[in-house]
């Protein structure tokens, strides 16, 4: 792999990991649409490693906070906060591990480009007609567990697990920033354990460390980017932008499908 891909991988894992669009539809259809190789395990696991990172460290002062309150003082609010994040972490880890050999049944253009409709018009939906009023303090047990329980459904290429966290969260009535913040904090325990999942396989694999340390570092810088641009973005504005560029990738992917 060349630099320059490293490079457009990372990228394109930074903004898909964190926006409402689906990072693992993404990095199916660059190497489908330009005809380039499969990058394969070992890339994958540097460009999760690089948005772990990101979200961790943009987050660090956070769960810094949460970690000691839910360890010293569990009935406290962040303490509350870190347990419910826990909480929700684990349908997704479980189900995660269990249909992970699965995953490359999924990997289709034409199924990809279908969900990215679907889940665009889902989550326009829901951002539209639900209320605005629910706090990240106010999250609760119910809607950790059903925010949990919705990750499920990211394991398929073009649903998005910030894109479904973030449909439940506001189906659920929480604020847009708040069911981002959440949906980001819930994203690092998930993206980190998934990727020393995923490490285990290449322990005894030849690693070309250019074009992986390349794609990690540029994953992490533009995740961090795309994660402060939607906190900020959704203090005024909603999903919308986001339901539009699903609906045209899909479209666009499912026509070169056919044409091809």
């Amino acid at each position: 792999m060349s630099i320059l891909q490293a490079i457009i991988y990372g990228i394109v894992q930074g903004i898909g990991e964190f926006l409402p669009i689906s990072s693992t539809a993404h990095l199916v259809l660059v190497p489908w649409l330009f005809n380039w190789q499969d990058p394969g395990l070992v890339f994958d696991v540097a460009l999760h490693l690089g948005t772990a990172a990101a979200v961790i460290l943009f987050f660090i002062k956070d769960w810094l906070r949460l970690i000691k309150a839910g360890l010293t003082k569990p009935k406290s609010q962040d303490g509350r906060l870190f347990w419910l994040i826990v909480l929700a972490t684990v349908p997704g880890a479980l189900f995660g591990v269990i249909l992970d050999k699965y995953m490359q049944d999924f990997r289709n253009a034409a199924l990809i480009g279908v969900m990215l409709i679907i889940m665009g018009i889902i989550l326009y939906t829901a951002d539209k007609y639900s209320p605005n009023k629910i706090d990240i303090k106010e999250t609760g047990i119910k809607r950790s567990v059903l925010i949990g329980l919705a990750q499920v459904f990211a394991v398929i290429p073009g649903v998005s697990r910030s894109g479904i966290t973030m449909t439940a969260g506001r189906l659920l009535g929480m604020t847009r920033e708040s069911i981002a913040k959440f949906t980001f904090l819930l994203s690092a325990p998930i993206i980190l354990g998934d990727a020393l999942y995923h490490a285990k396989g290449i322990l005894h694999t030849h690693i070309d460390k250019a074009p992986f340390l390349t794609a990690m570092i540029t994953a992490a810088v533009v995740g961090a980017l795309s994660i402060k641009f939607l906190l900020n973005y959704l203090k005024t504005k909603g999903f919308a932008i986001f339901a539009v560029y699903r609906f045209v990738l899909g479209a666009l992917v499912i026509a070169i499908y056919f044409i091809r």
